[in-house]
């Protein structure tokens, strides 16, 4: 059965599109069939897997206005089990065309219907904001994955985010649920983090991942030649956290994972990755 997550925080800067690369990369290493679909009309994920205008032949943005074909739209990228749908705004028209698109909050789901049991996972990157298409998308979703960073304004938008998964439940989606709160751009041991933690795990504890996602410039490097991190420096930090996230999503899930990365068994975990990749 196939587990539609998006990843979503009205706030930029948070890490959403780096989750979303990176997780649906670890999955279809893990051999997880995997759609990453690009939500965003800025295309920060498309650019981070290397599609620009001139090797995309259908986008989500062409999908919803029925210009292109699922066939059409979906890509395939250097990883077996990992497909990809792009975004690409052509023009400012195109833009307004899309946002009007979005007022018909079930055209998104109703598209998805006829692939979804073409995949494991579907992953979503959303833009930074709730309207527009990241109401679609968890209009679709079985669940939402929120990224956080430490400091006030990262709880601010959480818990706009929250607020906005309700309105949703109550008005589209009554199954949708909160995959996780994971932090990104983790820093231990320094104060904002700390008192990040503190009021998170008060409050919303049940929800918060176990897996932790470091500040590592590794991630913005790898969008510079078109990989997600795994692809780039197999053996860093934040490709063995990427590892662990998808493990605990897929343990979550009940869909067994093909190796167990629960513990620190790295070398493991990076043999294995290797040989996939």
């Amino acid at each position: 059965m196939c587990k539609i997550i998006a990843v979503a925080n009205p706030k930029g800067g948070v890490g959403k599109t780096t989750i979303s690369v990176n997780l649906a990369a670890s999955l279809a290493v893990f051999e997880k069939k995997t759609l990453l679909i690009d939500m965003d009309p800025s295309a920060a994920c498309s650019v981070s897997l290397g599609f620009h205008g001139d090797n995309i032949r259908g986008d989500i943005f062409s999908l919803l206005g029925f210009s292109k074909s699922l066939e059409k739209s979906i890509h395939k990228t250097n990883l077996k089990n990992l497909h990809f749908i792009p975004a690409f705004i052509a023009s400012y028209e195109a833009e307004e065309k899309i946002e009007r698109l979005t007022y018909n909050m079930f055209l998104f789901r109703n598209i998805l219907q006829n692939i979804i049991d073409q995949y494991d996972y579907i992953i979503l990157d959303c833009p930074p904001y709730v309207r527009g298409m990241t109401a679609i998308a968890l209009a679709t979703a079985n669940s939402v994955l929120i990224p956080v960073t430490g400091g006030h304004f990262s709880l601010t938008a959480l818990s706009k985010m929250l607020t906005f998964i309700q309105l949703v439940r109550s008005k589209w989606n009554h199954n949708l649920d909160v995959e996780g709160i994971i932090f990104s751009m983790y820093e231990p041991n320094t104060r904002a983090w700390s008192i990040t933690e503190r009021k998170l795990f008060e409050s919303l504890g049940k929800y918060i991942s176990k897996t932790t996602i470091p500040k590592n410039t590794l991630f913005a490097e790898s969008t510079y030649f078109g990989k997600p991190a795994l692809l780039y420096d197999v053996k860093s930090k934040g490709t063995k956290a990427f590892l662990k996230l998808a493990n605990e999503i897929m343990v979550k899930n009940n869909q067994c994972p093909v190796l167990d990365v629960t513990e620190e068994k790295d070398n493991n975990v990076l043999s294995f990755a290797v040989n996939i990749v």
